[in-house]
């Protein structure tokens, strides 16, 4: 295998990807590839991804692996730390067996992961997945033990202009298969016109779709600034002690927000928000409910999700999978004869009709004569 290309790096992913441009080196430092990372690799049509770390550790079955190597772009695997730091944003470097060669020096070797490799470390992850279960499951008990004022009620509900009493309201965060789900249910969301919150990125989701997000929670890190100058009413999570790293980026943008301090995960007190505000029915697309979920976002329990959903669970509908449930596919024969169908009217008018047969029968005549029947 021999590539050239300019290389991009970032220790975060998900910022590498904002400026990524197609037929670049995505140079990264994220262990246990998931499954969102590689999506957006894909879409930002990278030749070949260098992982400073392991992409599949073993801890669990994480799929981002095997999602690249399916669409056909090459992961050269654990080059390390000091290759990371030694290869300079924006050069144009060359992969050879394994090599990273830049101005013909070497700055590190790593290991190309082939499917064959991939299905391999799976299955043994696979096989240490009951350990990793035992301990998210002593993880998750101790954190609902923290974060019981999730379901208790003692959480301090912040005041915002954008009403949900009696309302449908529509929560979309960025992840596993929101896309997909998004599609399924749009003529609901045509429809019916819930208010629409983004959680973080899941604003960008539905500025994907042609929908303008009326709230937009989360930490602000991985939301883009059209997202947030959009319109949208903004509410920063932040910690419980009162800190809100997220609203130095909107200070910068002049925008102004409302602070909601709350345990666990933005998606939580998004669905904590809709159900204290009053909303008639809750739609969640692209939340994180199990526990492959959790740790490819890198958190070691599911406390406050598992408190949150005990709590709005009456009015709680999650769309997240229902694009596996039902697909529709259009079979050729029903096309065919659905245009037959629409031939019929047609037929029957001209039939009726004495200048259409005049002009048959002129028309059969002159092709007698080209023929010489």
């Amino acid at each position: 295998m021999v590539i050239r290309g300019t290389a991009r790096k970032d220790v975060k992913t998900k910022n590498l990807v904002k400026r990524l441009q197609p037929g670049e080196i995505a140079v990264i430092d994220h262990p246990d590839l998931d499954q969102i990372a590689a999506e957006s690799l894909i879409q930002a049509k990278v030749r070949l991804v260098i992982n400073a770390s392991p992409s599949i550790s073993g801890r669990y079955p994480n799929l981002g692996p095997d999602l690249l190597t399916n669409a056909g772009i090459p992961i050269l695997d654990q080059v390390g730390k000091e290759c990371f730091d030694a290869l300079p944003e924006g050069a144009v470097i060359v992969v050879k067996e394994n090599q990273i060669l830049y101005d013909e020096a070497i700055l590190g070797t790593g290991t190309l992961l082939t499917p064959q490799a991939i299905q391999l470390l799976s299955d043994q992850a696979k096989e240490n997945l009951h350990l990793e279960l035992d301990r998210f499951i002593q993880n998750t008990l101790e954190y609902v033990r923290r974060e019981k004022d999730l379901i208790i009620g003692e959480l301090p509900i912040p005041q915002i202009k954008t009403k949900l009493k009696k309302r449908h309201v529509l929560v979309v965060v960025r992840g596993q298969n929101y896309r997909e789900d998004l599609k399924i249910i749009y003529s609901y969301i045509r429809e019916v016109k819930p208010v629409l919150i983004g959680v973080d990125g899941g604003a960008d989701a539905l500025l994907e779709f042609g929908l303008k997000p009326d709230l937009i929670i989360g930490d602000m890190d991985s939301v883009s600034d059209r997202a947030l100058l959009s319109g949208a009413e903004l509410v920063v999570h932040a910690y419980q002690d009162g800190r809100a790293p997220g609203l130095k980026r909107l200070n910068e943008l002049n925008l102004p927000a409302v602070v909601f301090p709350a345990p666990g995960t933005s998606e939580d007190i998004a669905l904590i928000l809709a159900y204290e505000q009053g909303a008639y029915l809750i739609v969640a697309v692209g939340t994180h409910s199990n526990m492959i979920d959790f740790l490819e976002k890198g958190r070691k329990g599911m406390g406050s999700t598992f408190l949150v959903r005990l709590k709005v669970g009456s009015i709680l509908v999650d769309a997240r999978g229902v694009s596996r449930l039902y697909r529709s596919k259009v079979q050729t024969g029903q096309i065919i004869l659905i245009c037959l169908a629409a031939f019929i009217p047609l037929i029957l008018v001209l039939s009726l009709n004495r200048v259409t047969w005049d002009w048959l029968r002129l028309l059969w005549l002159r092709l007698r004569l080209l023929i010489k029947l």
